[in-house]
């Protein structure tokens, strides 16, 4: 009898391991899944270092806004009503663009809608992000997207003038769980 009970114990303790072990398995796949879901196995935008095209529009308030108007560190995102992994990392766009030094002055946000049902998906977005962003939409948004080469959801890129005044990516993959600082 203690043998078949020293047998069961050693069992459950290895049943238990391989337990633990899969768990923790499951988690490092669901964090692959999603850094390969955020990359898209490539680019979604333009990378760090790369220039950022021309741009005019203006935004959802009818404030003019063109790419000459960046002087400072300014953080610019790109969103989709169509997008699952947008609706979840909206609300913590909004909270990350609260904690911007400069608060909407240096916060773009572009709502890409390509159809009038998509335009009208995208307003909660839009209730979302003005107080916190200069947000466009339409034509306009499609103008900064296509300056940023903007080929996927959602992309949060900070740009800023170089020491010749070109306008370049900073960082093309932002930390929106983390508030913003000043640059130093």
């Amino acid at each position: 009898m203690p043998i078949v009970i020293a047998a069961l114990v050693l069992v459950g303790l290895l049943c238990l391991l391989d337990l633990v072990l899969t768990v923790g398995v499951i988690k490092r796949l669901r964090e692959h899944t999603e850094l390969l879901a955020t990359r898209g196995g490539g680019r979604l935008s333009l990378g760090t270092g790369d220039e950022v095209g021309e741009f005019s529009g203006a935004t959802v308030d009818g404030e003019r806004v063109h790419d000459g108007m960046i002087h400072s560190e300014t953080v610019v995102a790109f969103f989709s009503p169509t997008c699952g992994p947008c609706k979840e990392k909206l609300p913590k766009f909004a909270e990350y663009a609260r904690s911007v030094p400069r608060g909407r002055e240096q916060v773009l946000a572009a709502v890409i809608a390509d159809s009038p049902e998509e335009a009208e998906a995208a307003a909660p977005m839009l209730t979302a992000l003005r107080p916190v962003a200069r947000v466009l939409t339409g034509p306009d948004a499609d103008a900064v997207a296509g300056a940023c080469k903007v080929q996927g959801f959602p992309v949060v890129l900070k740009v800023n003038r170089s020491t010749d005044g070109r306008l370049l990516v900073m960082a093309d993959q932002v930390d929106v769980d983390r508030p913003a600082v000043a640059a130093r």
